[in-house]
This record gives structure tokens, C-alpha cells and sequence, in this order.
């Protein structure tokens, strides 16, 4: 009797641990990409919140600092690359949307991770908003304080976007970016403050929604193309025409513009003043590039508003932005230009996407 209750205790045993196992195996699957920034910072002390070596940490580090991560999906991490994120280039863009693109094709991938310095986090977000052709969630963020500092942020900030990209919640609501607890449309988010960790906003459209007690609450999406509607197609690119951005302020010297046609560019964003207001010199100089071909797109260095061509004025060369910052605008641009050099189309792109 003794062997055959030591028998069935042992059949309990193994039978529980192939339940276990396989409820494991059930867990959602997450892919980590992570490419440097501060979120893998290190620094010489715990205090250190500035001056640290961004990018110091590997992917499986930042995994193994979150082990609750691994309650909510089987996370899979990859260092797809490790730069700061003023170092992000055109081809790191291409590298991170084919890879997104790749494997969420897999249909046991839930979701995309993308760890990224906070710098031009915004930038890589709203690329990816734009080319990654899928509706499963993908989330983008960083961190404000390196890995090794007091309270650092990056630890909650991977927690959450994790839940978020193996929830169904996150579905078809295209690149989010979560951060200090606020989820944030990679089209409207905006870095906002050089250092404090709640910096990523959407200042004049307000953010989708908010983490409380670890689960995602959403009170608005964003009405634009993006995703799995999108018309870019970045597969078969290895780069992307070459758009500059040109600043407008008092006495701007206009010979910017024409030196940027000189090189070659196939587009300027101008950052103009109010509502994408241009001195004449600057204008003129517009003009002329227009001639050769050069698309050139209106936008404002103001914080919040749109620039739109007025109702009922004539036709004058330009693309205007709508309310994308220039740096967003640029990113529209380029890859709008991969399709035509139409204005009137891209016009188009802007007042859709």
C-alpha cells in the first residue's frame, strides 16, 4: 500500500508539474529589441543621474532586474542594437521596423517591446507608428534615470509595457509609448522636460490612457492612419531620401535653405515661427528650391497648433504639416517621398496620417 500511495503522490507530482509547464508554455509571447539609452544606463553611484554611460546593460540584464515580467509572457530578448539615442541613425530605424515587422508575423507573438534612449525616442516611435504593418501592440520607452540610480524608472517603465503588449487592450491602437505610468499615441508624444520622468506628454492632445495598479485603462485612440493601415512599406528600403529641417528665427540667413538644395536633399521641413510663419528672404529662398524639385513642408516651432494652408487661398508649393513637429514631419516626409514627389499628394499624407 505504501508504494502504491507513493506512486500516486508521484503521478499528483508529475501530472502538476505538466500542468504548470504547460500553463507556462500558454503565456503570451513578448519580443524585448532593445537598443541602448538610458533605460541600460550605468553610473559610478546610486545617486548619479547624470553623466552615466547610457546603453552599459545588456537586454537579459534589464529582464532579469523585472522577474514579474515573466509572470506576464514569455518574454524573448534580442540586442538588435546599442546606441545613444542622438546616435540613432536611418539605419537602425529600418533594422528595428523590419525586425517588429518580422516577428510579429508569428502568430504566438503578442506584442513588441522596443527599448530605446528617451532623446529621439519620439522620433523612432512615430517611424515605427508609420511602418510597422501590424495590429498587435508595440511599445516603445526608456528611462530618465540609468539602471543603477535610486527609484530608476526604467524597471516599472518595462513592467508596464510588457502588460501592455500582451494585453488584447492594446490591439490596433498603433505605437504607444508608456511611460511613468501614462500611455502616450506615438504620433502626439512629445519629450517635454530635459530630466524629470514624467516627460513624455501629448500637450495639446492628452495622452490614450493610464496604468493603475499594473492594468492598462484607455480613454481615447488616435483617429490618424497608422500600423496595419499604413501605405509604407519599408522591406525592400536601405535608406531614405534625404530630408533637412530648417529653423526659422530673427535675421535667419536664407542661404541654409539653398546651400540644403545644393546637397541634394529631396525635401525641408521649415520650423517656422507662429503658425509656421516664414521671413520673405526665407520664402523667396523656398521658392526657388521648389523649382528644382525640392518638396518643402511648413511646420511651427511653437509647442502646440496646427499649421494649415488658410481656406480659400491660392495654390503656393507648399506641404503643410498640421499639427506634426517638425521632426515628425520629417519622418512623414521621407517616407512620403518614397512614394511620390507629388505635393498635392503628400499634402495628402499629412491630412491623413
Amino acid at each position: 500500500m505504501k508504494k502504491i500511495g507513493r506512486f500516486l503522490m508521484a503521478a499528483v507530482f508529475i501530472g502538476f508539474s505538466a500542468y504548470a509547464a504547460s500553463a507556462k508554455e500558454k503565456l503570451p509571447v513578448v519580443y524585448i529589441l532593445a537598443t541602448g539609452g538610458t533605460i541600460a544606463g550605468s553610473a559610478a553611484s546610486s545617486t548619479q543621474v547624470t553623466g552615466y554611460e547610457a546603453g552599459a546593460l545588456g537586454v537579459q540584464t534589464l529582464i532579469d532586474a523585472v522577474p514579474a515580467i515573466t509572470e506576464l509572457a514569455d518574454v524573448k530578448g534580442e540586442q538588435i542594437c546599442n546606441v545613444g539615442s542622438p546616435n540613432v541613425t536611418t539605419e537602425n530605424w529600418l533594422t528595428i521596423a523590419k525586425r517588429c515587422n518580422e516577428v510579429l508575423k508569428d502568430k504566438d507573438v503578442s506584442g513588441v517591446v522596443v527599448t530605446h534612449g528617451t532623446d529621439t525616442l519620439e522620433e523612432t516611435a512615430y517611424f515605427l507608428h508609420l511602418t510597422v504593418r501590424s495590429e498587435k501592440p508595440v511599445i516603445v520607452i526608456g528611462a530618465m534615470r540609468p539602471a543603477t540610480a535610486i527609484s530608476a524608472d526604467g524597471p516599472m517603465n518595462l513592467l508596464n509595457a510588457v502588460k501592455l503588449a500582451s494585453s488584447p487592450k492594446g490591439v490596433g491602437k498603433g505605437v504607444m509609448i508608456t511611460m511613468n505610468d501614462t500611455i502616450v499615441s506615438a504620433r502626439d508624444v512629445v519629450k517635454t522636460n530635459t530630466t524629470n520622468c514624467d516627460t513624455f506628454k501629448a500637450p495639446e492632445i492628452g495622452c490614450m490612457g493610464y496604468f493603475t495598479s499594473g492594468e492598462p485603462y484607455f480613454y481615447s485612440v488616435s483617429t490618424r492612419k497608422s500600423t496595419s493601415a499604413s501605405e509604407f512599406d519599408v522591406s525592400k528600403l536601405t535608406t531614405l531620401p534625404k530630408v533637412e529641417i530648417v529653423y526659422s528665427y530673427i535675421d535667419a540667413d536664407p542661404a541654409i535653405i539653398d546651400y540644403c538644395a545644393s546637397i541634394g536633399v529631396k525635401g525641408i521641413v521649415t520650423a517656422g515661427s507662429g503658425m509656421g510663419s516664414l521671413s520673405k528672404p526665407q520664402k523667396a529662398a523656398c521658392e526657388e528650391i521648389q523649382k528644382k524639385g525640392v518638396v518643402t513642408v511648413r511646420s511651427t516651432r511653437v509647442q502646440n497648433g496646427q499649421v494649415v494652408k488658410a481656406a480659400g487661398s491660392k495654390p503656393d508649393g507648399y506641404v503643410y504639416a498640421d499639427n506634426l513637429n517638425p521632426q515628425k514631419a520629417r519622418i512623414l516626409l521621407q517616407l512620403a517621398l518614397t512614394k511620390t514627389s507629388d505635393p498635392a499628394k503628400i499634402q495628402q499624407y499629412f491630412n491623413e496620417y
